[in-house]
């Protein structure tokens, strides 16, 4: 079993919490977590956009000048994509950017990240983190204490005084754990999570 500090919001150190090696203790697979990252991105593309090719823009049936003579180039229609409102070289079209991963593939990828995490110290547990209202200043408090900037805070369940006390802070994203993914893992520098979250965790993917 692995052993970490256990603080409170203070940064004190209250106790210790064990964690469980086959999550928190795994050798890091960085294919998999790369590969997760990579359809995680692509999944959350929404695919809409979309252009006009020259078959598609209206007008430019007529050719706009003789061909020889004019000393012109030749035109064959002013909807060709060299002209003011022609139409798109290779336009974009909606299309469809799902990746689709294996579970067991995700359960890798997400232990890794955790794993991670723990050998870089850059996860740090604490006891409970409540607040009685939404206060940006708490929470800010609560940062400068663990000298957290860049920071990715997990609670056990949805908790609306602690979102919006994080909500406006630049680099801070707080999450419950049931959101929890290997994107935002990685993505922060610090990684703050509450003591039940990580029994959520472990009850979950051990």
């Amino acid at each position: 079993m692995l052993t970490l500090d256990l603080f409170n919001k203070q940064a004190q150190k209250v106790g210790d919490i064990q964690l469980n090696e086959s999550i928190f203790g795994v050798e890091i697979n960085a294919d998999a977590m790369h590969q997760v990252v990579v359809a995680q991105l692509a999944n959350k593309r929404q695919g809409t956009q979309s252009a006009k090719t020259r078959a598609e823009v209206r007008g430019g049936g007529i050719k706009p000048w003789r061909q020889k003579g004019t000393g012109r180039a030749r035109q064959g229609s002013i909807r060709a994509p060299q002209w003011i409102h022609g139409g798109i070289v290779f336009a974009p079209k909606p299309r469809d950017y799902r990746m689709s991963v294996p579970k067991s593939m995700r359960r890798v990828a997400f232990k890794s990240a955790l794993s991670a995490k723990v050998a870089e110290n850059e996860m740090i547990v604490i006891d409970s983190l409540e607040f009685d209202s939404p206060k940006t200043k708490a929470m800010l408090e609560v940062l400068k204490a663990f000298d957290a900037k860049k920071t990715l805070i997990v609670v056990e369940t949805s908790d609306e005084n602690v979102y919006k006390s994080g909500r406006n802070i630049p680099g801070v994203q707080v999450t419950p754990v049931n959101n929890l993914n290997v994107y935002d893992i990685l993505k922060y520098e610090k990684f703050i999570v509450t003591k039940d979250a990580v029994s959520k965790i472990e009850e979950v993917y051990i």
